[in-house]
């Protein structure tokens, strides 16, 4: 699945049915400009905010809070607000930065890649935002910066030769400003506004906050080079075999690139190789852990997830033949019960034949044919519907607007689908379709070459690793849809304008859709799609125990916060925490924790690798759900899960009690895990 290959860009000639995707709509010509408005468009970014609506509300681009409008561009340094139940960074108005008497009023995307957005001020002047960059860089052309506060600023200083100023706010903020040619910034007290004096200015400014008083040194030393463009590639470490992933950066000035660096990308950086060098001395804040200094254009990171964790089956399997027994009996009744999937929302169609797939795989692990092919039989008559056309309730179309697959019911109704229109969760929809087909491509060859092009579909449109224009030819969907490489998660959100940014529930069904991805390329003999489907997994996994998962050792979150004994993330912002889910209250602890893992398949145990976590996470969750009458049993079932990973005997004997299941688990399925945790001795 490399740069050349078209493939995952191919829309299978099903899906090509004409529809306007009036939930989305047009893509607003007025906030990006012709070039970078070229389709196919993300949908999922971490800048998604700055192309929605009026293009107004905030964007963390750490370690900043970025706001565009009024013919300016607003930095912020947030401050944190902590509850028992929620973080939140604050966006203020630090600095405004604009141009006299632009060409255009109207702040609009000019580029955009993995990690950097530019913001253009027609010609006068374009701001590019990196991730992790202590400085905001701007560069003029021909025009007179203007530099303003929200703050009072109480005193201006400069340097001799006129390339560093330093601004000194009422708030006791400190900024400095460099720029690439002497220019000589006035400050005019009764309007509270900096200027340049002369004619237009032609030069690059870069401008930093003095996060601490080490810190000005620094940015002395490394303002001269900033980044314009980036790139990030994905492979694995064969002799790991680990994911491993790159970010390069194309730079202009001069010396080397400063950057700042997260936690999880300091656990996972490889320094030697890269060539980069940590800077632990500069230091800023961050919702996602301390930022720390790194010098260098290239970094290298592996994640901590073994690739050989991606695989159909268990990795310790059915020990006990009595437990071989127990699960083949449960398989049987689970088998006999299916029956037609009726309903017509992707998100639920998918969770059930997803949940029929796992069957299959549990009896090709037992060893039980004959339930494994009523299995296949079973998928058939469900998925090919959705494939060949001929599934009347709803359809999946292409949306030529976007650029992705949508369901005919989302493409006009921006609720329905939870959203699938206004691309909120393809990721979770397409991914339980992608599992359910990699099984069944496994099961029954003939099937999996009818329908090749409508799976690779699906994964182009959620997992797409390609760039979006490949020499003379375009691909379909666009490259990285929901996964953001700096962050080592996904996003989900789609088209709608969030004061606090993109956003993500789901850890462990993100981690699901990309585990599909590979169990793809394993069924079609891929390797290149199997190890990139393997390494985004990796990657995810990563960031959800980085960010979701909170550990009673966890220095990441406020007191507040960690006092009230939060163990794991409800929905994750860019500037905010949330013990709140999409459909629940903080209370539902056990809701909390399910929303986490579900589903369960083999790669859950990349995801709860750490027992102690897992016993840590039970511990907190049981407690209130044993409090709650009303705790439903679909979602207890997921907290024995957990369990079983440091505890399988109880939870065998808690899950023997259960009466229901969620419909994306079983009975077969939470007994095939409990059976296969490598200290099983039931």
């Amino acid at each position: 699945m490399g740069e050349e290959d078209d493939s995952l860009f191919t829309v299978a000639k099903q899906f090509k049915r004409s529809v306007q995707n009036v939930a989305a709509g047009e893509p607003s010509s007025g906030l990006w400009t012709s070039r970078a408005r070229q389709r196919p468009l993300p949908t999922n970014k971490f800048w998604q905010n700055f192309v929605l609506n009026r293009g107004s509300s905030p964007e963390y681009i750490h370690p900043y809070t970025i706001q565009a409008g009024n013919s300016s561009i607003a930095i912020g340094y947030p401050k944190r607000q902590a509850s028992p139940t929620l973080i939140a960074q604050i966006h203020a108005n630090d600095l405004f930065v604009s141009a006299r008497s632009p060409s255009s009023p109207i702040i609009q995307v000019s580029h955009h890649d993995d990690l950097t957005v530019t913001l253009s001020l027609g010609q006068a002047m374009r701001a590019h935002l990196l991730r992790g960059s202590p400085y905001v860089s701007f560069v003029f052309s021909d025009a007179t910066p203007l530099i303003a506060s929200a703050h009072a600023i109480a005193n201006l200083s400069r340097s001799a030769d006129s390339t560093k100023h330093t601004l000194f706010l009422a708030n006791g903020q400190r900024w400095v400003v460099y720029s690439s040619a002497p220019i000589h910034l006035q400050l005019d007290r009764s309007a509270q506004q900096l200027s340049a004096s002369g004619d237009g200015y032609s030069g690059v400014l870069r401008i930093a906050l003095v996060a601490t008083p080490s810190a000005e040194p620094l940015l002395d030393r490394y303002s001269g080079c900033y980044a314009v463009a980036s790139w990030v590639s994905i492979d694995t470490v064969s002799s790991a075999p680990r994911a491993s992933m790159a970010f390069t950066y194309k730079t202009q000035g001069r010396g080397d690139l400063l950057l700042l660096a997260l936690p999880l990308h300091r656990a996972a950086m490889d320094y030697a190789t890269a060539g980069a060098r940590p800077l632990p001395q500069l230091r800023y804040a961050s919702i996602d852990g301390e930022l720390q200094g790194v010098v260098g254009s290239l970094w290298k990171l592996d994640s901590s997830a073994p690739m050989a964790a991606i695989a159909w089956h268990s990795v310790a399997g059915i020990r006990e033949p009595t437990a071989a027994g127990r699960l083949g009996a449960a398989l049987a009744r689970d088998v006999a019960a299916l029956r037609p999937i009726n309903t017509s929302s992707t998100y639920f169609f998918g969770k059930a034949v997803a949940r029929a797939a796992r069957l299959a795989l549990i009896a090709e692990e037992i060893g039980a044919p004959d339930q494994a092919a009523a299995v296949a039989a079973f998928l058939d008559s469900n998925l090919s519907p959705w494939f060949d056309g001929s599934n009347a309730g709803n359809a999946i179309v292409y949306d030529g607007q976007w650029g992705g697959l949508v369901s005919q019911a989302g493409a006009f109704d921006s609720g329905a689908d939870f959203g699938l229109g206004v691309y909120n969760d393809h990721h979770y929809h397409w991914g339980y379709f992608v599992y359910a087909g990699a099984v069944l491509a496994k099961l029954d060859r003939g099937w999996g070459e009818r329908y090749r092009t409508n799976l690779y579909s699906l994964v182009g449109d959620y997992m797409s690793p390609a760039p979006p224009r490949s020499g003379s030819s375009r691909a379909n969907f666009p490259r990285f849809r929901h996964f953001d490489p700096w962050v080592m998660h996904s996003w989900a959100g789609g088209l709608t304008e969030f004061a606090d940014g993109r956003n993500q529930e789901s850890s462990s069904e993100a981690v699901n859709a990309y585990y599909a991805a590979a169990l793809l390329g394993r069924a079609y003999g891929d390797e290149d799609l199997a190890n990139t489907g393997s390494a985004i997994a990796g990657f995810e996994a990563l960031g959800a125990k980085s960010l979701w998962h909170i550990r009673r050792d966890s220095d990441l979150y406020e007191p507040e916060f960690f006092v009230a004994r939060n163990r794991m993330i409800g929905v994750l912002w860019a500037n905010k925490r949330d013990t709140a889910l999409w459909f629940g209250p903080p209370e539902w602890l056990e809701v909390r924790l399910g929303i986490q893992v579900l589903p369960v398949t083999p790669v859950t145990e990349v995801l709860f690798s750490d027992t102690g976590f897992a016993r840590e996470v039970v511990e907190w969750a049981s407690a209130a759900m044993d409090s709650r009458p009303e705790a439903s049993d679909g979602w207890k079932g997921f907290v024995f899960a957990l369990q079983a990973s440091y505890d399988p005997a109880t939870a065998l004997h808690h899950a023997r009690q259960l009466k229901e299941f969620d419909d994306g688990n079983s009975a077969s399925n939470l007994l095939w895990w409990i059976h296969t945790r490598a200290a099983n001795r039931i």
